[in-house]
């Protein structure tokens, strides 16, 4: 499967939203957090994501929800990556 290509295992456990879960929206920022290594996935509304609105997923649910992702396989700690609409590639920093 794609998600090998992530030095984390298959079934790590990784923050997204509702709307992305559920097909409302897609995905337009990623984060490898530095400070514990998680990753979130995060659609493009401004401002921190609302608790309420937060769902805890597999990456691999992530990869299959949106096989992109598998680009950022390689993201350092601390960066992230952002891209202007669904189809746009990723830009990291």
């Amino acid at each position: 499967m794609t998600e090998r290509k992530f030095q984390d295992p298959p079934n790590v456990a990784v923050i997204t939203t509702k709307k992305v879960m559920n097909g409302e929206d897609w995905v337009a920022f990623v984060s490898h957090d530095a400070e514990d290594g998680g990753w979130q996935f995060h659609n493009n509304e401004p401002g921190p994501l609302d608790e309420s609105d937060a769902k805890v997923v597999s990456l691999q649910n992530m990869v299959r929800l949106d096989p992109s992702i598998v680009e950022l396989a390689d993201l350092p700690l601390g960066w992230h990556a952002q891209r202007d609409a669904r189809n746009s590639p990723w830009n990291k920093g």
